[in-house]
């Protein structure tokens, strides 16, 4: 349920930029959502159809785009997929990995007439 206070806030974000633009009409809200994030996409989408009912943003387009967790090992290197539970080095075993990317979750843009 967590989606909702997440949506409000990028909705916000997207009004107010939309407004210093001195924009009419918001036609497109693309949003990066890293997968450790824990955002339900279907969720996000779900709840700016309510919230943007009544302002500029009502009927703009959403663009989700997922971002994969990554990882790079402090041993050797390696960068690699960070599979669900196991945050082991496919190369070389280790232990001690560094998050690189999933965790993202920002308004990238937003389209305005």
């Amino acid at each position: 349920m967590h989606e909702l206070s997440i949506t409000q806030s990028m909705l916000e974000i997207v009004l107010k930029q939309a407004k210093k633009a001195k924009a009419k009409k918001v036609t497109k809200i693309n949003l990066i959502i890293g997968e450790m994030t824990g955002v339900v996409s279907d969720s996000v989408q779900f709840y700016l159809d309510i919230l943007t009912k009544d302002t500029i943003a009502e009927g703009a387009q959403v663009s989700l785009t997922p971002v994969p967790s990554q990882g790079k090992c402090r041993q050797c290197g390696q960068t690699f997929t960070l599979p669900e539970f196991d945050w082991t080095c496919p190369n070389c075993q280790g232990k001690i990995i560094d998050v690189i990317s999933g965790k993202e979750l920002f308004v990238e843009s937003i389209e305005v007439e």
